[in-house]
């Protein structure tokens, strides 16, 4: 089931999600629909839907975990309610800009790869990644948290650049024509 806006309000309710969770979700689900709608109309296949509640969906696993597990346990959650698992996919590899195999177990999870491949959860990941909390900021913002952080620059940076390919064009400036920066 690719479920509906109403269906994605019942699962979040169900497990708990609060506005501000909530809220994030929502923005993030506006940017990659932005995105999906401009791959769209680019000739790319892009299945808006799975787009749209993969976005919507990312994070209802943080009410599992605040950890970088969460991706993984809103997965569980939405395998079990039968959700698509083109959507199940998107919400498990929106994580950071993607985890190998090789790097799940050191992370605590599952040996799977959750670098994400397709164009519906390349978008959602980096929709992600244009979010800070319910604002829509520069994607540099999140480059530079990954240099604090010490994650993977160089796969975020991929992630970027494979939409980029796919667009024709700077995925983020494609998403601040349409949308403002929130302040």
């Amino acid at each position: 089931m690719i479920p509906d806006e109403g269906q994605i309000l019942g699962l979040h309710r169900k497990y708990g999600s609060n506005e501000v969770l909530l809220g994030h979700c929502r923005t993030v689900a506006k940017v990659a629909n932005v995105l999906a709608e401009e791959l769209a109309q680019r000739g790319k296949k892009v299945d808006a839907r799975i787009v749209n509640a993969g976005a919507l969906l990312h994070d209802i696993g943080r009410n599992r975990t605040q950890t970088v597990r969460h991706g993984e346990a809103g997965a569980e959650l939405l395998e079990g309610e039968g959700v698509d698992e083109r959507v199940v996919a998107a919400v498990r590899k929106h994580v950071g800009a993607g985890i190998s195999a090789e790097e799940a177990p050191s992370l605590g999870l599952p040996d799977k790869d959750y670098v994400p491949k397709s164009i519906e959860e390349r978008v959602v990941c980096f929709a992600d990644k244009m979010v800070d909390t319910s604002r829509v900021r520069p994607f540099d913002s999140e480059v530079q948290r990954f240099v604090k952080k010490g994650h993977d620059v160089q796969r975020l940076l991929a992630l970027k650049k494979s939409l980029e390919d796919d667009l024709g064009e700077d995925p983020e400036r494609v998403v601040l024509n349409k949308i403002k920066e929130s302040p």
